[in-house]
């Protein structure tokens, strides 16, 4: 008797945990797109996925709207297709007669525009936390942090106290994939964390935490460590404060760190190392920079004689 469709993805699940060392979000992701997927297929067997079936869920995703009527973006289109397409080469792996991975195709993403801020805009943002509270003092920590050393959101909220070396200006920080990386903490960074570090008297592990919102206990942590969505709070909040109009998240800090280091020289190798990107072409999204200068040289300097 075949196999159940159901058991197959909990053990295909399963592999990417023990034998591909994937990470918990990763598996999650995984399990999101395959359950949606096999929820509208309504199969009970691996057989069952056939071309045609996957070129009808391309159909459904493409049409696919939310509440407010926006359309699935193609990125997202192809998260889906390519959670299938892994599970088919796994399905293969095992023998078990099914579509062929190879025969689903994945779309070229758009290229996008990504959204930075510029040096003065940086400092404006930094700026608007510029009391000596224990919050304030937590936030400044926090916004000098993701724009001294390109953190993700999820990497700054995981960290502890004790992972951070003052002293050094470094440490090493777990990102994607469970790759360790080293990143560096700029003088600035340092002075703000040293005052906010001075100022904590809980014994709690985490490096960034609640804080009593009671003004009479402002100075006093309130335990719990601040989640990604927390940060994401607190960065949107002195965006605001700062007068920004752009969409301001904790990534656009990641973006002005890579952009600020292109922009100041920093060969692109580098700089993607020190974002933790596996492949150089995802650093590539930053050169809009240096061709912006590219361009600005060219118009300085080209054609110069003729000019009349």
């Amino acid at each position: 008797m075949p196999t159940s469709i159901n058991k197959l993805l909990t053990d295909f699940l399963e592999y990417l945990e023990i034998e591909k060392s994937r990470s918990q979000k990763t598996i999650e992701n995984y399990h999101h797109y395959l359950k949606r997927f096999l929820l509208w297929a309504k199969i009970s067997r691996a057989e069952q996925i056939t071309a045609e079936l996957v070129r009808q869920y391309r159909l459904h995703l493409n049409r696919l709207t939310d509440d407010k009527g926006g359309q699935l973006k193609k990125s997202t289109q192809n998260y889906h297709l390519i959670a299938v397409r892994s599970f088919l080469k796994y399905l293969s792996k095992r023998d078990i007669k099914s579509l062929a991975a190879e025969k689903i195709e994945i779309g070229k993403n758009p290229s996008h525009e990504i959204e930075f801020l510029s040096g003065d805009e940086v400092q404006r943002l930094l700026d608007c936390a510029n009391t000596l509270d224990l919050k304030a003092l937590r936030d400044r920590s926090i916004l000098e942090l993701l724009f001294s050393a390109g953190l993700r959101v999820s990497e700054l909220a995981s960290l502890n106290r004790d992972q951070i070396n003052l002293e050094r200006q470094e440490f090493s920080v777990k990102g994607k994939g469970d790759k360790i990386r080293l990143v560096f903490v700029s003088d600035s960074a340092k002075k703000f964390l040293e005052k906010y570090l001075s100022k904590r008297m809980d014994l709690d592990p985490a490096l960034f935490i609640h804080v009593s919102r009671d003004k009479k206990q402002k100075n006093e942590a309130a335990g719990k460590r601040l989640t990604p969505r927390s940060i994401q709070r607190i960065v949107k909040f002195y965006a605001a404060k700062a007068g920004l109009v752009k969409d301001v998240h904790p990534h656009t800090l990641r973006h002005s760190f890579a952009t600020d280091l292109l922009s100041n020289g920093a060969d692109i190798r580098s700089v993607q190392t020190m974002l933790g990107h596996s492949s150089i072409t995802t650093t590539q999204i930053y050169t809009h920079v240096t061709n912006q200068q590219l361009k600005q040289v060219h118009q300085k300097f080209h054609g110069t004689g003729h000019r009349q």
